[in-house]
């Protein structure tokens, strides 16, 4: 079966065409302005030479950083009404509190409290009021407001509340986006929230992103399936996307560590991804990412979306490197290094410059660099080194000594074995990891809640999960006979009675076919 898989980063756009597990062709670019040109000549550059290959390809995966750069960026983001049921309690802290001034502004100043919602064991706090529901539609009507972000207590246990204000609200305003916080984030109100109000913000711009993609994929002639990768490893269909444009935040990395798995044959390892101006580690744990189990901090706003472990330090291919060669980053030149790095015909020393010294990589005109100094060319090789092996060091799991994998188009900088490694690899097509994880990616689902194994045996429990998750699955576009489950979690609860566990399971299963092309 023919593949495609497209990373869309900040500095490059990588693509490759798989048949199978074969890397037929791949492709490395500078990302372009308008990101669509830069996806349709990634798309030129693997399917040339091929007439009719068009027909043969059986889907397009596409990993993006274009929602999470809005957020960071500020732009394209929607005026949201952030509405909480779960009045009488939860006044105390209001939407949106310890959030950056800048991106509250953005979102504006629309907060509505109703009374409603349950607690974690299915008791209700109070029951929907009627005329607060009409009351807020009508000021929503009368603002315009383009986009709403619902969010009730312990949803994720009974979403009834959030959805059938949803319908509510769908009724009146039928062009409003919305979203359910139940359908984006995990147990934990406000960061739950928050990521349901960043989802929202950006569902106007996501149907614009996502049609474009769909566009420069048709305009090659390319009728197939499409998809786009999500956070923890799994792909989503255009559709899908243009609801949860959110859950395409941290996919970047994560689709280095999925495709780092598949060009080693690794299951756990630790990844080191270097690209032009940082290094990301993460940890593969059964060929997924190993995923943080503390609140993500997006832009300045604290959510709990399910995202990949990931530190990220600052050494790229193009970071600047001290006259002395004593430092190197946190600062590059990013996508300007091919006009600013000495072996480039720049004046800017970076980390590129000094592994072409060293005669380590055939890149640029070495004899840019022949005056270097050794003792300098040392210098920065060294301090490369200390800073890759301090990055291993934190996120180790354990004492124990893990193999190391090199993807990204700066690995080329390391030039010596990390002391902090039991051994390296740096597989074939390193250079396009992210691309090949995306092409790999399966469709993904995930549930929890908090459950009394006092009232419910775990078994069924587990069951009960597990079922909530493979709909969230299917309706993503997984095959149902392929779906199996790659992950659960059980967390006691000490502070709650009855025996009450967190339970999270995570499933996976291979994209369905059935579907239609978008």
């Amino acid at each position: 079966m023919l593949r495609i898989g497209i990373d869309v980063g900040g500095t490059h756009t990588d693509a490759v065409l798989l048949d199978g597990d074969e890397v037929v062709a791949s492709t490395k670019s500078l990302t372009s302005r308008d990101v669509s040109s830069g996806i349709l000549e990634a798309l030129e550059t693997i399917l040339a030479g091929d007439s009719g290959i068009e027909q043969k390809v059986e889907a397009v995966m596409l990993g993006t950083t274009q929602f999470t750069n809005a957020v960071i960026e500020r732009r394209e983001l929607a005026e949201v009404a952030a509405i909480r049921i779960g009045l009488p309690s939860g006044r105390g802290i209001p939407p949106k509190t310890g959030w950056p001034g800048d991106i509250a502004s953005c979102l504006g100043d629309n907060v509505y409290m109703l009374r409603g919602g349950y607690l974690y064991d299915g008791w209700p706090l109070a029951q929907l009021d009627d005329r607060e529901i009409d009351q807020v539609i009508g000021d929503l009507k009368a603002k315009r407001v383009e986009a709403v972000a619902i969010s009730s207590a312990f949803s994720p246990m009974n979403p009834e509340p959030e959805r059938l204000l949803a319908e509510r609200i769908r009724a009146a305003l039928p062009d409003i986006h919305i979203t359910e916080s139940h359908s984006i984030g995990r147990l934990g109100i406000l960061e739950r929230e928050n990521a349901a109000m960043l989802n929202a913000s950006l569902l106007g711009f996501a149907g614009r992103v996502v049609d474009s993609f769909v566009a420069a994929i048709r305009e090659r002639g390319l009728n197939c399936r499409f998809f786009i990768s999500q956070n923890d490893g799994t792909l989503m269909d255009a559709e899908f996307a243009r609801r949860y444009p959110a859950l395409t935040f941290a996919s970047g990395p994560t689709n280095s560590l999925r495709g780092a798995s598949k060009l080693t044959g690794l299951n756990d390892a630790i990844v080191v991804d270097i690209g032009g101006t940082t290094s990301d580690f993460g940890i593969l744990q059964d060929g997924f990412p190993r995923e943080s189990n503390i609140v993500i901090d997006v832009g300045g706003v604290r959510t709990n979306f399910r995202m990949p472990d990931i530190l990220s330090i600052g050494l790229g291919g193009g970071s600047l490197v001290a006259s002395d060669g004593a430092s190197v980053g946190p600062r590059s030149v990013g996508h300007e290094l091919v006009g600013k790095g000495l072996v480039f015909g720049g004046e800017t020393l970076t980390a590129t410059d000094i592994v072409v010294a060293a005669g380590h990589a055939e890149i640029g005109d070495p004899e840019t660099v022949k005056n270097l100094k050794p003792e300098v060319v040392a210098a920065a090789q060294g301090e490369i080194a200390r800073m890759l092996n301090a990055g291993i060091e934190k996120m180790k799991p354990s004492s124990d000594p893990l193999p190391v994998v090199l993807v990204g188009g700066g690995a080329v900088l390391v030039t010596e074995k990390l002391a902090a490694a039991s051994n390296m690899l740096l597989p074939e097509h390193s250079g396009v990891a992210n691309a090949i994880g995306a092409a790999i990616a399966q469709i993904g689902g995930e549930a929890e809640r908090m459950i009394s194994y006092d009232k419910i045996t775990r078994q069924d429990a587990i069951s009960q999960v597990t079922r909530e998750a493979t709909n969230v699955a299917l309706t993503a576009g997984a095959e149902a006979a392929s779906i199996r489950v790659a992950d659960i979690e059980e967390t006691s609860i000490s502070y709650m009675p009855g025996n009450t566990v967190r339970v999270r399971v995570k499933v996976v299963g291979d994209i369905s076919m059935r579907f239609r092309a978008e």
